[in-house]
């Protein structure tokens, strides 16, 4: 296994794709950390250091990105990984929250027993922009009696408000873009 020794600058390999998915917006575009193996590393590895030393009994992932980066990291904590699904994706008993998207309501799923009374879940997504996935998945864990440790992120994107859809429940992310 391959180890990084610099830090390497995330922000500077996050590639930037101009009016995607449509004109005007400037789409932040993961895949480049993820082909870039010492960044995918430096983002998981600083997420273990910094969740190992909280009590954390698993970590959710938002569909679909959100899987890579929190199963890669459920992987290197031994933890177990909960899939936050869109509605009908998953196969056993599933409890729902449908939340606003930019032209509609989308649905959110986890299974029924992913979650135990006083669980302790770290949610984990690629991008916080204005945060209604991932307060839908908040909404699951909780009710279920799980407790969010914290929501971790790969980019966040402050303009558009997402922390604070996400208030009071703590919110770390690695880099920041304003939303142009």
């Amino acid at each position: 296994m391959t180890q990084h020794t610099e830090v390497l600058d995330l922000a500077a390999i996050v590639r930037n794709v101009p009016d995607f998915p449509k004109p005007g917006v400037q789409f932040k575009d993961i895949t480049t950390l993820l082909q870039h193996g010492c960044a995918l590393q430096q983002i998981v590895d600083g997420w273990r250091e910094r969740y190992a030393p909280q009590r954390v009994d698993s970590i959710l992932g938002a569909d679909a990105r959100g899987f890579i980066f929190g199963g890669a990291l459920a992987y290197a904590m031994g933890l177990p990984f909960i899939p936050a699904r869109k509605k009908g994706k998953l196969p056993a008993e599933t409890i729902e929250q449908e939340f606003d998207l930019e032209y509609g309501t989308g649905v959110l799923e986890i299974h029924a027993d992913a979650v135990k009374p006083g669980d302790r879940v770290l949610l984990v997504d690629d991008l916080l922009a204005t945060g209604g996935t991932m307060q839908a998945a908040c909404q699951l864990v909780e009710r279920l009696g799980g407790e969010v440790v914290e929501l971790a992120f790969v980019i966040e994107l402050p303009p558009l408000g997402g922390r604070k859809r996400l208030a009071p429940r703590p919110v770390h992310s690695l880099i920041e873009f304003s939303a142009e």
